[in-house]
């Protein structure tokens, strides 16, 4: 009897043994899973420290920075000695023709606002000035042309607004407004102040509404600059 109860007991001790072996075994089968999981840890870990994040520094000196529009300061200065024919913005006795584009109205429409006053400031009457409004800046040059033509203006302002939009449109019209003045004054021999904004926002373009202003002055000085010149070559100084 004693044999038999000692055979079951060992039996259980056994299975006993066998259980505490299979946690063990448990456990040393996990001690890998447990060294493979602890290796993502180590990677990311090693994550921040990257090191083509310090290199953007130098890829961003690479990349063209971009500036505000400045000018240069100061005034020209001409050395002593020499003949110079300089013309002033003066209004006396000078016809002037205007034209001003529609499209853009609540900007060309201050353009031409702020360049009647300068006129009026400078000494051009009204009865003086003659206004041609046309449909758009594309249009600006042959009413120029037209009224140089005429002979019966001292010089030519124009004043319009072409806003950069989606499409190359602003290209084509601001080029074609820039080159058709310029030829329209190279034909005539009439001077053609450019007053024409090329701007990329309506933002941009109201801080540059004293532009109509400028290109009075110019088309003034340029006046004055040929009769001068005519003068100079022994012709009259026709002022008209």
């Amino acid at each position: 009897m004693s044999e038999g109860l000692d055979q079951p007991r060992l039996g259980l001790g056994a299975e006993a043994d066998e259980e505490q072996r299979g946690p063990e075994g448990e456990l040393e089968a996990d001690e890998p899973q447990a060294e493979t999981q602890a290796e993502p840890q180590v990677d990311a870990e090693a994550e921040p420290a990257v090191e083509p994040d310090e290199d953007l520094p130098a890829e961003e000196d690479e990349l063209p920075r971009l500036r505000a529009p400045e000018h240069a300061a100061g005034d020209l200065r001409i050395p002593s000695g020499y003949g110079i024919i300089e013309g002033e913005p003066n209004g006396a006795r000078r016809s002037v023709g205007v034209v001003v584009a529609r499209f853009n109205g609540e900007l060309t429409g201050e353009l031409l606002s702020r360049a009647l006053d300068e006129l009026e400031r400078v000494g051009v009457g009204r009865e003086a000035v003659t206004v041609v409004p046309v449909p758009g800046a594309f249009e600006l040059p042959l009413a120029a042309m037209a009224l140089a033509k005429t002979r019966r203006y001292s010089c030519i302002v124009a004043l319009g607004a072409v806003v950069r939009g989606d499409t190359p449109h602003f290209d084509y019209v601001a080029s074609e407004a820039a080159s058709g003045l310029q030829l329209a004054g190279l034909e005539t021999g009439v001077p053609v102040a450019f007053g024409v904004l090329t701007v990329d926002s309506e933002e941009q373009a109201r801080e540059r509404l004293d532009k109509g202003a400028e290109a009075v002055r110019t088309a003034l000085e340029m006046a004055d600059v040929f009769a001068r010149l005519r003068a100079a070559a022994g012709g009259s100084d026709d002022r008209s």
